[in-house]
């Protein structure tokens, strides 16, 4: 881990540190000619650099995006040198958040726009896929206060509807759903703030789903060692981020869930469908006065941003249910968050436990526990343990009606507002205990600690001579003489006796099966027929 972290100094970079880093890593790459905004998305999408548009026509700032769209840019979003170390932190910050901090001054108040000054469209949103519904805002972390509750942060996107109205995309039950849904019931909008341009942390804070009541910036400040500055609004009696690069303080209109919207390129890789939203009204917007504008990329830095939260809940499942284990894959197909593979130590009954511990967590619907043997990373290895260790009656784990991601293209149609439900399927492709181990014993071949194609390339021979055949004759007396005493394989035997060529070897139990003496114990060792060794018929 970086020994910033490492140390516990507090890591106060913003987003525009971020850039910067990502420039002197060859990370980022720097696009000074003009570009139609229109041609954004595809040129990120081609590029495996985050990309800075200097010279966007018809728009006052640059525009950067991708900046998360590997794993190796996510990775150095959060101050790590590996990935895995990404999980460790946000568990680190999980155990020790830091309560955000209040501050009288922030640069995004540079520049001020208000009331009919408002104008969305001056911001250079792209539109991204090819059928989407309007330019989409896709990074603002939206910070929101229920009388209950208290402060919320999360992550949403706005479909730019007029100069000072946007969509709000509230089709998953979430925190932001119910505090709308606790404003309507009391005739009241629901103010917001929008902030743009933050540094990933804080997009990583507000992403994570936390119960309510537990402030998601407190995480961003336990993954930062320091808390997150929060200024005050003027439009609205909210927060946001002091430095984020823009903010937009807006309310959710009371009208619910009445209008289309979209469709959007979501996190599935697929183009979503259309969804019945809220509207939002934009009352001011603060920018600094060299503002960058930052898009999210979909859908993969969705993904590499989302992943480490999903290993961590699933993790916490697993330990609070008592599962000791050993790896953890939530996969690149399963779009970080429907699919997971997951190696266990396995004790009788766990195979089971784990399927159910894991399938309690949000959104989590196909879930694939494996052996320690099982590389979670590698499909090939994981497909191989299913089809060899799996019945379908007994090791597949159905369970309806579960609470569902509304994005799952795969569920049928349902009424503005209301929470799909689907069912949730665990593969237990572990060794079944009443199965003997020896079955999944894997192929291992004979000799390979001594003989390596690399010094037959390079000339070795093997020394020894043929002896005469008729010493198998005398070879099959000795071998009978071991096997009388101990079990041994084939291979061992032939090992045992290597100063006679192997076709004597062959020879010598050919005239013990000849003469009814060769038997096998159940593990299919060599042993003496009729012996306590042997195995017996059934």
């Amino acid at each position: 881990m970086n020994s910033e972290i490492a140390q516990g100094t507090p890591f106060t970079e913003d987003f525009r540190g971020f850039l910067e880093r990502l420039r002197e890593a060859g990370e980022l790459l720097d696009i000074r000619q003009a570009v139609d905004i229109r041609h954004v998305a595809t040129l990120v999408d081609q590029c495996d650099k985050a990309l800075c548009f200097h010279n966007v026509i018809g728009y006052g700032m640059p525009l950067v995006s991708g900046i998360l769209r590997s794993r190796e840019r996510a990775t150095m979003s959060l101050g790590c040198s590996r990935y895995a170390d990404v999980e460790v932190k946000l568990q680190h910050a999980l155990d020790h958040p830091i309560a955000p901090r209040e501050v009288a001054t922030s640069a995004t108040t540079e520049v001020a726009l208000r009331g009919e000054e408002v104008d969305l469209y001056s911001l250079p949103v792209p539109l991204s896929s090819i059928r989407d519904g309007g330019p989409m805002i896709t990074a603002g972390v939206v910070l929101a206060r229920d009388p209950e509750y208290g402060l919320n942060a999360g992550m949403y996107r706005f479909m730019v509807k007029e100069k000072n109205l946007t969509g709000i995309d509230l089709a998953t039950p979430n925190d932001m759903h119910l505090f709308l849904q606790r404003a309507i019931e009391s005739g009241r909008s629901c103010p917001i703030s929008i902030s743009i341009g933050t540094h990933p942390m804080e997009l990583m804070g507000a992403g994570y789903r936390a119960p309510a009541g537990v402030d998601e910036l407190a995480i961003a400040g336990g993954m930062r060692g320091a808390p997150v500055a929060l200024a005050q609004c003027e439009t609205i009696d909210l927060p946001y981020v002091a430095d984020a690069e823009i903010v937009l303080e807006a309310e959710i209109l009371p009208t619910g869930w009445t209008q289309p919207e979209g469709r959007f390129g979501e996190f599935t890789g697929l183009m979503g469908g259309l969804h019945w939203n809220p509207n939002v009204r934009v009352n001011a917007v603060l920018m600094r006065k060299d503002a960058v504008y930052y898009a999210l990329h979909m859908p993969w830095e969705s993904f590499w941003f989302s992943a480490p939260t999903r290993y961590q809940v699933i993790r916490q499942a697993l330990r609070t249910a008592g599962i000791e284990v050993k790896d953890i894959n939530v996969t690149v197909g399963g779009r970080a968050y429907w699919h997971a593979v997951i190696s266990i130590k396995k004790r009788a009954g766990d195979g089971k436990n784990a399927l159910l511990a894991a399938l309690s967590v949000n959104d989590l619907k196909h879930v694939v526990v494996v052996d320690e043997d099982i590389d979670v990373f590698d499909a090939t290895e994981v497909e191989w343990a299913i089809a060899t260790r799996v019945q379908g009656d007994r090791d597949v784990v159905i369970v309806p009606g579960a609470r569902f991601k509304p994005l799952d293209p795969s569920l049928p149609p349902r009424p503005p507002g209301v929470g799909p439900t689907g069912a949730k399927v665990g593969i237990d492709a572990t060794i079944s205990e009443d199965i003997p181990k020896e079955r999944f014993e894997r192929i291992a071949y004979a000799y390979a600690d001594r003989a390596r194609i690399a010094d037959y390339l390079g000339g070795k021979s093997d020394s020894g001579r043929a002896a005469p055949l008729d010493a198998s004759d005398a070879l099959a007396g000795m071998i009978f003489a071991v096997i009388e005493q101990t079990p041994l394989y084939y291979s061992e035997i032939a090992g045992r006796f290597s100063d006679y060529d192997f076709q004597n070897v062959a020879r010598a139990f050919g005239r013990l099966h000849a003469e009814g003496k060769l038997w096998q114990d159940p593990r299919g060792r060599m042993c003496v027929r009729g012996s306590k060794f042997a195995a017996k018929l059934s």
